[in-house]
């Protein structure tokens, strides 16, 4: 495996040449491009179209409420893949597997769990394992419920309009 000094080289190098690449980029962009200003051409305009009326429009609230349940959609989605990925061994955890190797299985999804303690693993009763298997499936609930919970309650309070 590759030394610490020579992974933070190699990031360093890939940092510099992505920034040298944009750079050089924006240069030739500069040098290149055509300058003839006039008049049309230094107006201000939106979407090629002439302004009408003043730019402070109040907008109706419906539309931050729809980008907000966006942005909650995205980052709980981002927040569910842990629960999944740990809510998937958990249930490995409430199953019980074979005698012949059920030792070992046992050690290692508890070792990916966070349990780091070999011995404590081994030691621990199928009772208990399928109890704190429960456990993590009730908080991961609990945390799908407060979700939609927030999300009713904004559907309910934006929902008309404000």
């Amino acid at each position: 495996m590759s030394s610490p000094v020579a992974i933070t080289a190699y990031i360093a190098l890939f940092a510099i040449t992505g920034f040298l690449f944009l750079f050089a980029n924006l240069v030739i962009g500069w040098l290149v491009r055509p300058r003839l200003p006039n008049v049309e051409k230094l107006e201000v305009y939106e979407c090629g179209e002439p302004t009408i009326g003043s730019s402070f429009v109040q907008f109706d609230l419906r539309f931050y409420v729809v980008a907000l349940l966006f942005i909650i959609f995205d980052v709980e989605v981002a927040f569910f893949f842990p629960w999944a990925a740990v809510f998937g061994k958990a249930t490995q955890l409430s199953a019980e597997p074979p005698a012949a190797h059920a030792s070992s299985l046992v050690a290692t999804r508890l070792q990916e769990l966070g349990v780091s303690d070999a011995s404590a693993a081994k030691s621990m009763q199928a009772g208990e394992l399928q109890q704190s298997a429960r456990d993590l499936a009730l908080t991961s609930f609990a945390d799908i419920g407060a979700f939609f919970g927030v999300l009713w309650s904004a559907l309910r309070t934006f929902g008309n309009g404000g």
